[in-house]
């Protein structure tokens, strides 16, 4: 059995994110001791794990909540998982795409500055010029 802190430690996640964990249903609410600390077995320390790396790679809390219900049922075909991860990869390749047009855009601003005075900065005149934004940024 962990205590909080420990399965903190072991797992890289903060106590309060734990906590958050917990109450939107993510962790299942721990055993609680007579002095009312949390006490968590190896299964919450292997689903902690499954939820932080599932947040490193992005996905929303929502499509991990659906994939440990899935996880629950082994024998299930994995076509659902499948397609949540599909649909995570189309909304990367989104933001990327987005992020690409982003770091354009800058380039360009930068490179039209001559770091001469403010009165002739380049960047705040672009800044200030609308007509070359596409609201993708």
């Amino acid at each position: 059995m962990y205590s909080i802190g420990t399965l903190a430690r072991r797992t890289g996640v903060k106590v309060p994110t734990i906590r958050y964990y917990e109450q939107c249903g993510l962790m299942e609410a721990a055993e609680r001791t007579a002095g009312n600390q949390r006490r968590y077995d190896a299964a919450a320390l292997e689903r902690l794990v499954f939820i932080r790396h599932a947040r490193e790679l992005g996905f929303p809390l929502e499509a991990i909540r659906d994939l440990i219900a899935l996880a629950g049922h082994p024998a299930r075909p994995c076509a659902a998982a499948d397609r949540i991860a599909a649909d995570h990869l189309r909304a990367v390749r989104a933001r990327i795409a987005r992020l690409e047009r982003l770091e354009r855009e800058l380039a360009r601003i930068a490179a039209a500055c001559s770091a001469g005075s403010v009165a002739e900065c380049r960047v705040l005149e672009a800044l200030a010029d609308h007509s070359h934004c596409t609201g993708a940024h």
